[in-house]
Formats: structure tokens, sequence, C-alpha cells
């Protein structure tokens, strides 16, 4: 059994922030998925890429959930809890 999440009340209406990963967009780099902040709207790439933008923007900010931004896909994350939601 998971552990629940204890932090849906941070899940907001957000616009993304940018059309890919706003870091490799200015680096000019690739990523393999997509992850938008819950908490802000901003567009980090899956650690799954190089680069693992989305959660070094958890790190950064403490914005504890990410929801796949992958056509078909329909998930949260929470980073603190370590569990979906």
């Amino acid at each position: 059994m998971s552990t629940p999440c204890t932090h849906l009340d941070q899940i907001h209406p957000v616009t993304p922030s940018a059309d890919g990963c706003e870091e490799c967009l200015t680096m000019g780099d690739r990523w393999v998925h997509l992850r938008l902040c819950q908490t802000c709207g901003h567009v980090g790439c899956c650690d799954s890429s190089k680069n693992k933008h989305a959660t070094k923007h958890f790190h950064a900010t403490k914005h504890p959930i990410v929801k796949s931004l992958e056509r078909g896909e329909d998930w949260r994350w929470c980073y603190i809890d370590n569990t979906i939601v």
C-alpha cells in the first residue's frame, strides 16, 4: 500500500510556462518526457532525461507535485511523499 499524499492543497490551476522543458530550450538541449509543476506551472524534463530539470525545480522550490505532460498520460507524482497522486 502506498503512502497517501499530504500535499494535495498545493495543486493549483496552472498554465504551462513553455512548450517544452524551460531549461533545455534555453540550453538548446533535448528531453525525453515533460512534467508540469502543479504549484507554479514550470515545465521541466523527467528523470529519464539527462538534465532532470523537473526534479531540480522541486529541489530549488520545494513545490511537491508534478503532472505528466505526455499525451495519453494522466497522473501526478508527489516528490515529498514519494507517491502517485
